[in-house]
């Protein structure tokens, strides 16, 4: 898989996460040809800090990330992370507004957007309950929303640990897109943003780690 891009920090840093992840476990990769060509949300559930790196160096075009603004402070990471498409985000994501316009228009122009509806990493392993900002987005511009299950991140770096772990198996499973039909109850519904949020998740649970036979 060649990936399609003209930003040459972008490409360092997709071969470098994609480098890591083998270095120390095996990437498997099933169900990309789910992701549309179109603008696109891609809902992922939230393990470890390598859930960003681990699903961006498995598509084969650019996508947009979000990170908390606190990252920006360091001039390195910074740059780095602005270099990476990388919208800057207040810790609690409701009340930014820049970063609400900036994500619109980044799908209005085609482009695919990572975010993670359970909002926080799971402390277990487990998926968490979802949190009404992927609904909001996914009903206001009405573009497909792609679930995504990432397993074994969370053995390999998981939350609390700066030490990864070798020999673990990584899949990132990608699901069928989901219509904006199929996510919006609409807006008599008393908690629209929030249950649009919850089918994500639905869909994300239903996602099945590649058995070994046939990795």
């Amino acid at each position: 898989m060649a990936l399609v891009s003209d930003n040459p920090t972008y490409i360092v840093v997709y071969h470098f996460a994609r480098w890591f992840a083998s270095l120390f476990g095996r990437v498997d990769v099933s169900g990309i040809d789910n992701v549309p060509s179109c603008g696109c949300i891609i809902a992922c559930n939230h393990q470890s800090f390598l859930d960003p790196p681990l699903v961006g160096s498995s598509l084969d075009k650019e996508a947009f990330f979000f990170a908390r603004k606190t990252l920006f402070k360091n001039p390195l990471l910074g740059w780095t992370l602005r270099s990476c498409n990388t919208i800057p985000v207040d810790r609690d994501g409701g009340s930014d507004v820049a970063a609400f316009k900036r994500v619109f228009t980044v799908l209005r122009e085609g482009r695919s957007l990572l975010m993670f509806p359970e909002g926080t990493r799971s402390r277990d392993g487990q998926l968490q309950e979802a949190q009404a900002g992927i609904g909001l987005i996914a009903c206001k511009t009405r573009v497909p929303v792609v679930p995504v299950r990432v397993f074994g991140a969370g053995k390999l770096l998981p939350r609390g640990s700066f030490l990864p772990r070798p020999g673990t198996r990584l899949s990132v499973v990608f699901g069928q897109a989901m219509p904006p039909e199929e996510i919006d109850p609409g807006p008599r519904h008393p908690e629209r943003f929030l249950e649009a949020s919850r089918r994500v998740m639905r869909r994300i649970a239903l996602a099945q780690e590649l058995p070994e036979c046939l990795a």
